[in-house]
């Protein structure tokens, strides 16, 4: 029997594959997969001449995290690219204005400065407002300045107006990339500035090849890789993009495992990612950077009021939000995806939204039944006041994919936007787990998202504590256990990618993919979760997260 290459022996094994296999002491891996559960009983007799034995002791070992909806290129790029203005460190206007003038400097050379501000920024900050036009260009009236609050709404400049084309004669695109497009505008129907869903339009300023690289080199292993996520189910940005982080995986330097999810038309068209082969180049192996599936947006956000609802916003009349797909296209973007061999992820924060999308889904055939291609529906889970919601996901057979964080970020001002409709319904994850819905948790990481997002231990913190960024409780009987709260970010993320049969789990001919923690999240105080800190991180059985030499 051929030796192992490498035996990794806790006293804490979480498997995620039941309490015989937590018995166990141990993992002995060959190649890049688990060959077996080992005791320490058996070490002597398994190791070889050039087996590596690495004994972790208290520390737990489980499976890599999984996170299944992130915009990784988006968020890496952004810390090489913008201001930080994000709260609580700005926690005023003020604040955000000073920061701002940091990138004077460097806006000499672009002729922009673009700063990165949390999603619902205006409830973040002091004065209960974004910052004006007229405040922005007390900054500079030379460079065009944008201030991007999530991936919804963005603050530009008198100068950023002038260089994107907005005026009061500016007739904004029909549709986006992320949703119905919308210019505010005052009374004299002049652009107040603020712009929703319109980011991508704007001429903000490239990136170099070799910042895009460094960006994505540094920020795949500071955002995931030093928090133990082995998987990322990645929402493509650019192509580009992803050819760099394909490059990185062939050099055994991206420090993850990255399955996209084509934004069709944000990457490229449908046509195009159907026919991804021709339009982009991934050597890798599908086990590092495959192309996945395909994502569409059906709807906007809920700061940006745009995220299709079943009741109206406050204070708008009879504005419920905008379906932002067409009924034609997306009948045959179901059937197409699932003949392509991709799977198909649709964007929808609003019920109606989601419920439309059901019915068209049903409509076509439902969804593709095997597991490698069922449809997913972005966000369904977070908000849910009516239960008829769900029934129209079983009816089409899609996969909800939630995003614990979210509970932090805005959980509390759903009833800001929509009333006591919007109080109702959040976040339901014992009710959904307990009727047998398959939950994963993910950071859904974009420019402005919070700090810790990408901290699948802060997921699991928000899933089992139920807090929100303003230290209020969200309906606390929804709460669930640290374990359910692991599970979906381990086994059932690599369910809903329809590769459990490759990882999430710590079984004989698994991917090798394991974190060590420094402290058991199971008997923590809940509130310490998320600052338990990763001590190993291992990639098909490679240490890709080495622990800290201790300080001098």
């Amino acid at each position: 029997m051929t030796a192992p290459d490498r035996l990794i022996l806790s006293d804490r094994l979480i498997t995620m594959a039941g309490p015989a296999a937590d018995a166990m002491q141990g993992v002995a891996i060959r190649g890049d997969v688990i060959d077996r559960l080992v005791t320490r009983d058996e070490v002597e007799q398994l190791r070889g001449p050039d087996t590596e034995v690495i004994d972790v002791g208290e520390r737990p070992l489980l499976p890599g995290f999984i996170d299944v909806h992130a915009h990784a290129e988006v968020a890496c790029r952004a810390a090489y690219g913008t201001v930080d203005c994000r709260a609580p460190e700005c926690g005023s206007v003020a604040d955000v204005l000073e920061a701002l003038r940091t990138g004077l400097e460097d806006a000499a050379e672009t002729g922009w400065i673009v700063g990165q501000a949390n999603l619902f920024f205006d409830r973040k900050l002091r004065e209960g407002r974004l910052p004006t036009r007229e405040e922005l260009d007390r900054v500079s009236t030379d460079v065009g300045i944008a201030l991007r609050a999530g991936g919804h709404i963005t603050v530009l400049s008198s100068k950023a107006l002038e260089l994107s084309g907005i005026d009061r004669d500016f007739v904004p695109p029909t549709h986006s990339i992320t949703g119905k497009p919308g210019v505010e505008r005052d009374p004299d129907r002049e652009p107040t500035g603020v712009v929703k869903e319109m980011d991508n339009a704007l001429p903000l300023p490239p990136q170099t090849p070799a910042v895009v690289r460094a960006a994505l080199q540094t920020g795949i292993r500071d955002l995931f890789t030093r928090y133990g996520v082995t998987t990322i189910g990645e929402i493509s940005e650019t192509v580009e993009g992803l050819e760099t982080m394909d490059a990185l995986a062939r050099e055994r330097a991206l420090g993850a495992r990255l399955h996209a999810y084509l934004w069709a038309p944000g990457t490229m068209s449908l046509e195009q990612a159907l026919e991804w082969r021709r339009h982009l180049r991934l050597t890798a192996g599908d086990d590092h950077v495959s192309a996945h599936g395909v994502k569409l947006f059906c709807d906007g956000g809920y700061s940006a009021k745009s995220a299709a609802v079943k009741q109206p916003y406050v204070g708008t009349g009879d504005h419920f939000g905008d379906i932002a797909l067409e009924r034609d296209f997306l009948t045959e973007a179901v059937p197409a995806t699932r003949d392509a061999g991709l799977q198909l992820a649709i964007h929808a924060n609003g019920d109606r939204a989601q419920e439309w999308l059901c019915e068209v889904i049903e409509a076509a055939g439902g969804s593709p039944a095997h597991p490698r291609l069922r449809t997913r529906i972005e966000h369904a889970g977070n908000f849910m006041p009516d239960h008829v919601t769900s029934e129209w996901w079983a009816r089409a057979g899609i996969v909800p994919v939630p995003q614990p964080v979210f509970l932090y970020t805005f959980g509390d001002y759903f009833g800001d936007y929509l009333g006591e409709y919007g109080t109702r319904g959040r976040f339901q994850f014992a009710d959904l787990l307990r009727e047998g819905w398959t939950l994963t948790g993910s950071s859904d990481v974009w420019v402005g998202s919070e700090r810790e997002a990408t901290n699948p231990l802060f997921s699991v913190w928000c899933c089992v504590r139920r807090q929100t960024y303003d230290e209020r409780l969200i309906d606390p009987e929804q709460a669930i256990g640290v374990e359910e709260a692991l599970r979906m970010h381990t086994a059932a993320g690599a369910e809903v990618l329809g590769l459990a049969d490759r990882k999430g789990t710590l079984e004989p001919g698994k991917l090798a993919d394991l974190v060590v923690l420094d402290r058991d999240p199971r008997t923590a105080a809940v509130d310490d979760i998320p600052q338990i800190g990763v001590h190993r991180v291992f990639l098909g059985g490679e240490q890709v997260l080495a622990p800290s030499a201790p300080p001098a």
